[in-house]
């Protein structure tokens, strides 16, 4: 046994090994036969969903897999004491109370020095006192995936400090068989969720929390419904806050969109009334209004798969939760067709007693 778990051991962090190998070996692990790991030898995550929970987390979760903070040091400082610094202010300007109803916000992931503000209007709202587990939902920029996809490591460094993975939520993520796993390279590469961590390590300082991860894919309108029942009964349970990852509209030639109403004046203007439109869209709750929004105006909102997913687990959970936009900014005022910006909105999403 000795021999085999080492085997695995450097079959998962070998990063360019095949999945199937890591999965074969794992299946051996099993310490009951299971007929259904020999059911389909070509689908390579039903073989994984077999294996027991003992097995699977014996196969899958005894060790340590770090995803590293791949882009501190550029998007945002590697300095801790820095860092400390600049989100404590960001923080304090607001002026915010935190709120034991807030169950969730939508909040920018661009550098820190375009969004790293406004996104203080979205995590200055949380009360940490009661919540052990966040569930993170960003987009994909780098990878292409029509699902959503979960995260194989087992911890996420930040400068601030490390956030462990709930492997017991992923689990019974996986167990539904609707998600993929990506590779940590995958994960590494995106940084969608990875601007959220350090406010989260910052806010539940003190606090034991747990995250997990999830990359949201290119989802159809049938997929968003889908996830959005799926993950509905977090929602219910007040332990959980969902923090969802999301800019606005990227305007210019080089994001390929120059919409422009002349009626509302320059075209920042023209840009904020369009994001404003979707925002109050987002607020309704309508998952429906959302897409045809987007449809219509073909908005370059990145995120409008985890928002579309967060609308969707709104509609079906039992608790009533009203989100809320508190911050709206520009990267910088287009008043040309040679200007470009980036649109950062924070929101907190708050139990509607």
């Amino acid at each position: 046994m000795a021999g085999i778990e080492f085997q695995l051991r450097w079959l998962r962090l070998g990063r360019d090994n095949p999945p199937k190998l890591i999965l074969a070996v794992a299946a051996s692990l099993a310490p009951t036969p299971n007929p259904e790991l020999t059911a389909n030898p070509q689908d390579e995550q039903s073989l994984i969903y077999c294996l027991d929970n003992e097995a699977r987390s014996k196969c899958c979760y005894d060790r340590l897999i770090i995803r590293n903070a791949s882009h501190a040091g550029s998007w945002y400082s590697d300095d801790p004491n820095k860092l400390e610094e600049e989100l404590e202010g960001w923080l304090g300007d607001t002026g915010l109370t935190k709120s034991a109803d807030v169950r969730g916000v939508i909040a920018p992931h661009a550098g820190y020095s375009y969004s790293g503000r406004a996104a203080a209007f979205a995590f200055g709202n949380i009360d940490p006192t009661n919540i052990s587990r966040v569930f993170l939902l960003g987009p994909s920029h780098h990878y292409y995936t029509s699902k959503c996809a979960l995260s194989n490591a087992t911890v996420y460094k930040t400068p601030l400090g490390d956030l462990p993975i709930d492997l017991e939520a992923n689990n019974e993520l996986l167990a539904t068989g609707k998600f993929e796993v990506m590779d940590l390279r995958v994960d590494e590469a995106e940084h969608s969720m990875e601007m959220h961590l350090p406010y989260l390590v910052k806010v539940f300082h003190g606090y034991p929390v747990k995250i997990v991860p999830i990359l949201v894919g290119a989802l159809n309108s049938q997929n968003e419904a889908m996830y959005g029942q799926l993950l509905a009964k977090y929602v219910d349970d007040p332990k959980n806050f969902f923090s969802v990852s999301s800019d606005f509209c990227h305007w210019g030639s080089r994001f390929n969109y120059t919409h422009y109403e002349k009626r509302h004046g320059a075209i920042y203007k023209s840009i904020e009334a369009l994001d404003r439109m979707g925002m109050d869209i987002i607020e309704t709750g309508d998952a429906d209004a959302f897409k045809k929004y987007l449809s219509e105006f073909e908005n370059t909102i990145c995120g409008r798969h985890p928002i579309g997913v967060f609308l969707h687990m709104l509609r079906n959970c039992s608790t009533k939760v009203k989100i809320n936009f508190l911050r709206y900014e520009q990267s910088s005022q287009c008043k040309s067709t040679r200007d470009s910006s980036v649109s950062y909105a924070s929101a907190a999403a708050k139990v509607d007693h």
